[in-house]
């Protein structure tokens, strides 16, 4: 590669190399690779619907009760600061190389094939694992209504939604996804609103709330230790509960092999995102943290449906009717769209995999309209996990597959930051100017290493609780993927003789394999998406 002023930047010689491969591509027949079919819309919803979940409707009730509300709204903050450079360092890569598996053939191609073979199977098993996990908290959530219908049923309903969906195709994913988005958007504002309009005593008890909670119990809690150490601990303990709630952001970029115009439409989608989430996060976190005292017993009812949300009670507290049922049915969205979103992220990975030879060849097949079903089937396969939870000793059992997961989306994180640090670093070597990039991420290489020194502490001290007392279940929950993610990496580096990539054998093209069917363009948006993308 020639790299003189007189001739093609780098940058644009790679996009020569990436336009002549699409180009081909377009000459294929469709069947054997995906479509691009995610529009922008699509993908902002979808980074959104990863994370305005659980973590929002019910464990932020958790986190105040731990650290009380300013630590609380501390750990959620400072939580978001990591969110804004793994988010951003993955943009740039994927702006810049949007390909199916997106992070996994990152680590691939920056650093070393076996941190790519691991990241792949470890992501991979977390989201196939926690598809059924997701479907029967669909069920549970019904509960809430004294559903006299068997939860096998309810499970056999939800269970065949999130399958059809995604065997129709990523635009019918996206399009769901989407929707489903829309309504935990809309209610969390509402909620958010609601909550200002308490504080101010616009409720039917008047009551004035302000500062109140903020001095009686405290703006903060203790745990492990009664003094201003206790207090560091439980907002350190908050940092945990924030990163798993953020954990999904990431999801946006398993669908840049399928994202229509990828080098535009992606580095928008993550932007805005990150700034909704984190106004919806910390504004929902501080609207609980004003009308909640942190030592109210109903924030500890360990219950997975409405019952249990912050939300909740504090609308129980100001004696308003209805609302409950209202939140307990997007509790249920939230849960179908995590399922949803579970089942393609976990799909389009082993995809990935089988593309690059670290996964069963027949995995990497497309239909004619672009859909790995192979893939689809071996994942959602996973899901049948759900019907062992309709018995007592076959929970017990699903538990047990759940424990492994805990830390694999941190994991993921770390990587996406190391693997852009090397990506960085190969740029600078090459010669390639940043500027010339599509989407060029700030601060960096320093937030890339933000990211990542904090992702590696937070994996360590993830179950620094589960010592005082010991708790060994907790303690597998916490530390239990640690061997089984270097158990992949050593194991694939001692067997296919892996090394370090060198910066000088960084690839940056689209290799074989990687094509993608259709153009790569944006398509028209009708006005009322146009109004929704603007809006969302």
């Amino acid at each position: 590669m020639t790299i003189e002023n007189e001739t093609l930047s780098a940058a644009e010689e790679l996009t020569v190399i990436d336009i002549e491969d699409k180009e081909k591509a377009e000459d294929k027949p469709t069947t054997g690779q995906t479509q691009r079919k995610l529009k922008a819309r699509h993908l902002s919803m979808i980074a959104i619907g990863g994370t305005i979940g659980s973590g929002l409707f019910l464990n932020s009730g958790q986190a105040l009760a731990s650290a009380g509300p300013v630590g609380a709204l501390l750990g959620f903050a400072f939580m978001g600061l990591v969110v804004f450079s793994v988010t951003t360092s993955l943009g740039e890569m994927c702006a810049f190389l949007p390909i199916p598996g997106s992070f996994t053939n990152y680590a691939t191609r920056f650093v070393d094939p076996a941190l790519g073979f691991a990241t792949g199977w470890n992501y991979w098993y977390s989201y196939a694992i926690t598809l059924p996990a997701e479907i029967t908290a669909a069920a549970i959530v019904i509960s809430y209504w004294n559903s006299p219908v068997n939860i096998a049923v309810w499970i056999t309903i939800f269970y065949v939604a999130c399958f059809a969906l995604n065997m129709i195709g990523a635009d019918a994913y996206g399009e769901a996804e989407f929707w489903m988005a829309i309504i935990k958007v809309v209610t969390v504002i509402g909620l958010i609103i609601l909550g200002f309009v308490l504080i101010c005593g616009g409720g039917p008890t008047h009551d004035v709330v302000g500062f109140r909670y903020w001095k009686d119990p405290g703006p903060f809690n203790s745990i492990m230790v009664d003094n201003g150490g206790g207090y560091f601990l439980a907002t350190c303990a908050v940092f945990v509960q924030a990163a798993f709630s953020y954990l999904g952001t990431e999801i946006v970029a398993v669908t840049s092999g399928e994202a229509e115009n990828p080098t535009k439409t992606l580095p928008r989608a993550i932007k805005r995102v990150f700034i909704r989430i984190i106004l919806f996060y910390l504004l929902g976190v501080f609207v609980i943290g004003m009308l909640i005292p942190s030592d109210d017993p109903r924030l500890l009812g360990g219950s997975s449906d409405a019952s249990a949300s912050p939300f909740v009670i504090f609308i129980e507290i100001a004696q308003i009717q209805v609302l409950p049922s209202i939140i307990n049915a997007v509790i249920l969205t939230a849960a179908l769209s995590a399922g949803n979103s579970d089942l393609y992220a976990a799909s389009r990975t082993l995809y990935a995999l089988a593309i690059e030879g670290k996964a069963p060849s027949f995995l990497k097949r497309c239909n004619k309209r672009g859909l790995p079903y192979f893939s689809v089937i071996v994942t959602g396969a996973f899901g049948l996990l759900a019907f062992l939870n309709v018995s007592q000793s076959g929970s017990k059992v699903f538990n047990w597959f759940i424990l492994f997961t805990t830390v694999t989306g941190l994991a993921a994180w770390a990587v996406i930051c190391l693997s852009y640090i090397r990506f960085h670093a190969a740029l600078k070597y090459h010669k390639i100017d940043r500027n010339t990039l599509p989407y060029r991420s700030p601060l960096q290489p320093y937030s890339a290493w933000f990211g990542f020194v904090m992702c590696i502490i937070i994996i360590i001290f993830n179950g620094f609780t589960d010592f005082s007392p010991f708790d060994p279940i907790s303690f597998v929950s916490s530390y239990g993927n640690i061997p089984i993610f270097f158990g992949l990496f050593f194991g694939y580096k001692f067997i296919k003789k892996t090394k370090i990539v060198p910066l000088s054998e960084v690839d940056f093209t689209m290799t074989k394999g990687y094509e993608i069917a259709g153009k790569d363009e944006l398509t028209k948006d009708t006005l009322l998406e146009r109004i929704m993308n603007i809006l969302m």
